[in-house]
């Protein structure tokens, strides 16, 4: 299983948020280039990166970092975080972003996230965000009426290759996971699913394994030194 170290840019900065809230922000390190090349040195072979200011937005803000954190670690990235539009999946393409994370464009306009997962194949990842089951988009500003799971069944028809699935009231919590709610989503993709959310224990780790999950996006843990990369590796 692959575990993926999660970068999350705020006005340039690494940052953790809790539970998705804007105003619970904690400042891990003014330098998330330092950050990446650390998470390389101790064995990551993948990097999660959102763009916080860009999932407000609505559109890449911190494209410039990314692009350094790519030259500076020489690892593939996945990145989300304001990226609704083809010309914008392109431009990040195009930065040398491995794969691109898409969560409210797959709600508001799934058409759209059809036509990129069937132009750009594993390149496109389907990022679902869940608060109570239910979809939450817009940087999880909001929450809609959709279930997770039938979003999940839909995107998986229309041609999404993978998915990552974060249950929004353990993200920043270091509880464990929803191991319950990424079966019942798993049961619904039936495509490779990434987990996030909760996960602050080397035994929530092997449990995640367990359910065949294809990796896991470790955040807060990593940086409060409740888990170790290089040990967990």
């Amino acid at each position: 299983m692959l575990i993926i170290p999660a970068i999350d840019l705020k006005d340039g900065k690494c940052v953790r948020l809790y539970q998705g809230d804007y105003s619970q922000v904690t400042v891990f390190n003014d330098d998330p280039v330092e950050v990446a090349v650390q998470w390389r040195e101790q064995g990551a072979q993948y990097l999660h990166l959102v763009d916080l200011d860009g999932a407000k937005a609505g559109k890449p803000v911190n494209l410039p970092i990314v692009e350094r954190i790519i030259a500076a670690s020489g690892l593939p990235v996945e990145l989300g975080g304001g990226i609704r539009d083809e010309a914008i999946v392109e431009e990040v393409l195009g930065a040398g972003v491995e794969r691109v994370v898409l969560g409210t464009v797959a709600l508001r306009n799934t058409e759209l996230a059809e036509r990129l997962c069937r132009r750009w194949g594993e390149r496109i990842v389907i990022g679902i965000d869940a608060r109570n089951g239910l979809v939450a988009v817009e940087g999880w500003t909001e929450t809609s009426d959709v279930a997770a799971t039938l979003l999940a069944t839909e995107m998986a028809r229309r041609g999404a290759a993978r998915f990552i699935y974060t249950d929004i009231s353990r993200d920043g919590t270091l509880t464990e996971p929803n191991y319950e709610a990424l079966r019942d989503f798993m049961a619904a993709a039936q495509k490779p699913v990434i987990a996030s959310g909760g996960v602050a224990k080397a035994e929530h780790i092997a449990k995640l394994r367990e359910t065949g999950a294809e990796g896991v996006i470790i955040g807060k843990a990593l940086y409060t030194n409740d888990l170790k990369l290089s040990e967990i590796l």
